[in-house]
């Protein structure tokens, strides 16, 4: 596992040229397919809420629902699932255990706490995400500084009208924040090992690795697991695993881990919309503010720094 954590300033052995400052070269469809997968993502506390079964096991069905749907996806590609060397599937099982914990504590604490509270407090994985990106690039260029301040102020400002720090609330809040930092490490051990394996294998093994860790934990908490009504637990997997989880793993390999938590960040612009028309929940001109500086957030983003480009001209020139 050792040379999963190389230093950034090394190229890892399958690229074909060097990272610079973890800038990656991009698909042109990597950061919308992201935007697009962290907006699905932001769908899952509502479908948590649904589900007719324990918080743990709605995880569970999560995973499992999606896996046959996954293979599928990654065989049709050309992309089909297999093991990889040691190293890379130890890995992935450490990462598909942070996965698990993730949801286990995520799900249970959605249910214990309001929803503006587990969203602000499980987007803590993408605030690691992205000071994990900070340290890989040991740098921060100026519009991504601006950008990151933008994207957590918004964060806050959209959560300030729903979220409440109180008693009754804190063992909920607790449980969602160390899933979002169990999160932030399960991120960062996915980015590590895109550097070597195709976002497909990759997302259908740490799947397949984590599904079976919820289910045992669903049971040993004599929670409910089989379902009366599947739409939640079907619409859960569709659309954070297969399309969240998916394009956010395939973004990876193409965008830098700062980039990935700023976009990520996003999610609580997505959370209030969906609790304005499911529920309701009027935004106020505060959230206008939150979603605004998010929105620029993102823009700011997408303008790299001019150094940046030069030294991956530099670079790419120096490759024979």
């Amino acid at each position: 596992m050792a040379d999963l954590f190389r230093s950034p300033f090394r190229a890892p052995a399958r690229v074909p040229k060097p990272v610079i400052m973890d800038e990656r070269v991009a698909h042109r469809f990597a950061f919308p397919g992201l935007l697009l997968g962290a907006w699905a993502l932001a769908f899952g506390p509502w479908f948590v809420r649904l589900a007719d079964v324990g918080p743990v096991a709605t995880g569970f069905w999560r995973l499992a629902i999606a896996l046959p749907f996954l293979w599928a996806i990654a065989k049709a590609s050309g992309q089909p699932a297999h093991l990889p060397r040691r190293g890379l599937t130890i890995a992935i099982l450490a990462a598909a255990i942070f996965y698990a914990l993730d949801l286990a504590l995520w799900n249970v604490g959605i249910r214990m706490t309001k929803l503006g509270n587990a969203t602000l407090f499980g987007n803590a994985g993408s605030l690691v995400f992205a000071c994990w990106g900070l340290w890989l690039a040991r740098r921060l260029p100026l519009m991504q500084g601006i950008a990151l301040v933008l994207a957590i102020a918004g964060s806050i400002l959209l959560m300030s009208s729903s979220y409440e720090l109180s008693s009754k609330n804190l063992a909920g809040d607790v449980f969602t924040l160390i899933a979002g930092v169990l999160y932030g490490g399960y991120l960062i051990l996915v980015d590590r090992v895109r550097a070597n394996l195709q976002p497909l294998p990759l997302l259908f093994l740490a799947t397949l690795f984590a599904a079976p860790i919820l289910l045992a934990i669903s049971l040993a908490s004599g929670e409910r697991v089989w379902p009366h009504d599947w739409t939640p637990v079907l619409l859960f997997a569709l659309s954070s695993q297969v399309l969240g989880q998916g394009l956010l793993v395939f973004a990876l390999g193409n965008l830098s881990p700062l980039v990935v938590g700023l976009v990520l960040l996003s999610q609580p612009a997505i959370a209030a919309l969906i609790g304005w028309f499911a529920y309701d929940e009027r935004l106020s001109a505060v959230d206008f503010i939150g979603a605004a500086a998010i929105a620029a957030a993102l823009i700011l983003v997408r303008l790299p720094s001019p150094g940046l480009r030069r030294r991956l001209r530099e670079a790419s020139a120096s490759v024979p």
